[in-house]
């Protein structure tokens, strides 16, 4: 039985992961909302849960000693515990953008460092995703955090001498409780900004949206399945027509983008 941990494992892609690795393998299960842990617990009997809140970096250290303590070697580590912060940037405080680095950035370098001994000949999977190519307006931050993201492991992939494999695996829309959540997560922020109302309603509306029609979650767990076991996997992987279509405008020239984006906006209703 080979040994994963996974963070995020209490809904959406990561429940999903835990899932699937769970049927045959071992899986330290990093949780965050207390009232999800008997449902995480019954997925399984080869799920280990652990606690760990990035939002409160001082629950890192705790989660890092809960597995050491129970294992010494780990084959797979998959970082997709994640949140967005969106909104119009001027509008955004600097603590929601310190709270957007800490959950998808600081978060999972701190966990994986901190794992790196027991990960030797192994690999690291991060569910990054389509806005890390950085092209989305009025979620800024959580492009910058997924492009950090994806920097920063690339930069450890080249740097490593354990032998450890790092692989970013980049989602278009799936549909996944993300997006309610986020909705809910950055009411604040879209309220005090009337002068982006419009903006607001149709990130709003094109959230809900996404979370119902959005591709199958099982299209994320496929290729992080064929990441995990080949010998020698890609560097990154898109998931959908979007994501893929993300990739190439992102080699558009800056002016050339921005141009294409301002008019799409403007078709979508949303006042540029």
């Amino acid at each position: 039985m080979k040994k994963y941990v996974i963070t995020g494992a209490t809904s959406g892609i990561g429940e999903a992961l835990t899932k699937h690795f769970s049927k045959e393998n071992i899986v330290f299960a990093g949780y965050r909302n207390e009232e999800k842990l008997d449902n995480l617990k019954k997925i399984s009997d080869n799920i280990i849960p652990f606690y760990v809140d990035y939002a409160k970096p001082e629950t890192i250290a705790g989660a890092i000693d809960n597995i050491k303590q129970k294992t010494d070697k780990v084959d797979t580590l998959i970082n997709v515990a994640g949140c967005v912060v969106a909104g119009a940037t001027e509008c955004i405080s600097v603590s929601e953008l310190r709270r957007q680095f800490d959950v998808n950035v600081f978060g999972a370098f701190e966990l994986s460092q901190g794992l790196n001994p027991l990960l030797e000949n192994g690999r690291i999977i991060n569910i990054s995703s389509m806005a890390s190519y950085g092209i989305f307006p009025f979620i800024s931050p959580y492009c910058a955090s997924k492009r950090a993201l994806d920097i920063l492991f690339n930069a450890f992939s080249l740097e490593n001498k354990r032998n450890i494999k790092v692989v970013s695996i980049k989602p278009g829309v799936i549909a996944t409780p993300l997006w309610s959540k986020s909705v809910k997560e950055n009411t604040e922020t879209m309220d005090k900004c009337t002068d982006y109302k419009d903006e607001s309603e149709y990130i709003v509306q094109n959230a809900f949206k996404n979370e119902k029609h959005g591709l199958n979650v099982q299209k994320v767990v496929n290729a992080v399945v064929k990441a995990d076991r080949v010998k020698n996997p890609k560097p990154s992987y898109c998931v959908g027509f979007d994501s893929w279509a993300a990739s190439v405008a992102s080699k558009l020239p800056q002016t050339l983008l921005n141009k294409i984006i301002k008019s799409k906006v403007k078709k979508l209703g949303v006042k540029g």
